[in-house]
């Protein structure tokens, strides 16, 4: 049984991944209903929540559908980071996160996220505020290290835990990486294998298959997967691994209906928190992934982009339905 201090979450839980911009409450719908195990909210940004800035304010949103849940905060001021802690223990999470991966831009060159990986004494400085600021469990995500050169992990990881965290996931690439190349988890499993960490270490990065799950919980001995982008407009991800971990087996892939139905839950519970015009909004980037390898979708993708009627686009999933049912049986 895996466990964040107090919180079960089964023998081998797969995390969602915070994504921003995706993992939302309705997306995390989705993916609860398909398997996640332990989901986190989008990046919170410390300084907008200390601001009260609307966006960072409706990002604390869960659900109890939702537990176990994290929200995960990001952050450049040791202080502000703190408070940040305290305002987002206060809606009840079941523990709070910590953001040392993110590579982007916006968010590394103004001293957050994976910048915290060249300023390692500061990283520990401000894990322990959060620490000290919530009696919530406090985990953390973060990357091997800033680049070839300093991958620093093994340290870090000790480092963290000795102060306090939980739990650490661990994404196989340096921010100078980005995204591009394959994740390496070389360095997540010399983690698991010290014996000075007691923690779980969950891995991340590249879990696009079940077959993939299973190599790399076989190989590298981690406690967890916690998959991100191959979620995207495929929930189902979860639950196929799962049952490929326990029989060997796959499950029947979704099908057309399957694919229709997910994408109007999560349109309609899109539309229903967020307004209609932003709802429709924020779900164009989902459509071409729901419905990825059906052949001459392009038409179909364009009239569902560029709708910004709720009626009108639950009758173009009605006609997806209807034409490819057949085909795709």
């Amino acid at each position: 049984m895996t466990k964040i201090a107090n919180i079960e979450l089964g023998e081998f839980p797969l995390l969602l991944a915070p994504m921003e911009d995706v993992s939302d409450p309705p997306f995390r719908a989705v993916c609860k209903a398909h398997g996640a195990d332990l989901m986190y909210t989008e990046f919170i940004s410390s300084e907008g929540l200390i601001r009260d800035a609307a966006k960072s304010v409706q990002k604390l949103d869960i659900f109890e559908y939702e537990r176990p849940v994290g929200i995960q905060l990001f952050g450049s001021d040791v202080e502000t980071m703190g408070e940040c802690a305290r305002i987002a223990t206060r809606v009840s999470p079941d523990l709070i996160d910590i953001n040392y991966g993110c590579p982007v831009k916006q968010v590394a060159c103004r001293g957050a996220g994976a910048a915290l990986l060249q300023d390692i004494p500061k990283m520990v400085r401000m894990t322990e505020a959060v620490v000290k600021a919530t009696h919530l469990p406090v985990t953390v995500k973060t990357r091997l290290g800033w680049d070839d050169s300093t991958k620093n992990i093994l340290d870090v990881a000790e480092r963290l835990q000795d102060i306090g965290i939980q739990a650490l996931t661990v994404h196989g690439r340096t921010r100078v990486q980005m995204y591009k190349g394959d994740a390496d988890w070389t360095l997540i499993g010399q983690i698991k294998e010290n014996p000075r960490i007691t923690i779980p270490i969950f891995g991340n990065g590249d879990i696009d298959s079940p077959e993939k799950a299973l190599e790399y919980r076989n190989r590298y001995g981690v406690d967890g997967i916690m998959i991100g982008r191959s979620s995207i407009g495929y929930p189902w991800v979860f639950n196929e691994i799962k049952h490929y971990l326990k029989t060997g087996e796959h499950l029947p892939a979704p099908t057309v209906a399957d694919r229709v139905a997910v994408c109007r839950q999560h349109l309609d519970f899109s539309i229903r928190w967020k307004g209609e015009k932003v709802g429709i909004f924020e779900m164009r980037r989902h459509y071409t992934q729901y419905f990825k390898g059906l052949e001459n979708f392009k038409p179909f993708r364009s009239r569902l982009v560029l709708s910004d009627s709720k009626d009108e686009l639950f009758g173009i999933l009605n006609e997806v339905e209807e034409l490819y049912a057949e085909a795709y049986a």
